[in-house]
């Protein structure tokens, strides 16, 4: 089991990646295409190749997506598994800060932050 420091870092990480938006969109992309290469996010998003691969980069070294050679090309997909664990900590940490017994938070406050 990850330490409590190890596991906020790892968070930060994630969320650090999840902070762009063009990165928000490969994650749609990618979640719609099941598996795809930078080619064909480069087709979807009106970005430079070398933008996307940067991009995609951040998001492999976050942990949030996979990449796998596939002779001469690379091949990405969601990590599913590393974006629920995240939801789950952000959800965790949500409720952490605003506990029930607070007089004034609510869950709807804390939804509308979105």
């Amino acid at each position: 089991m990850q330490s409590d420091t190890a596991s906020a870092e790892r968070l930060a990480v994630r969320l650090g990646a999840l902070s762009h938006p063009a990165r928000l969109e490969i994650l749609k992309h990618l979640a719609d295409a099941d598996r795809c290469c930078c080619k064909d996010v480069v087709g979807r998003l009106d970005l430079a190749q070398s933008t996307v691969s940067q991009h995609l980069k951040v998001l492999v070294e976050a942990g949030l997506v996979r990449v796998r050679q596939e002779r001469q090309r690379s091949i990405y997909e969601l990590d599913h598994e590393a974006l629920s664990d995240t939801a789950k900590r952000i959800t965790a940490l949500a409720a952490s800060c605003c506990p029930s017994r607070r007089a004034g938070c609510t869950e709807s406050r804390v939804m509308s932050l979105g």
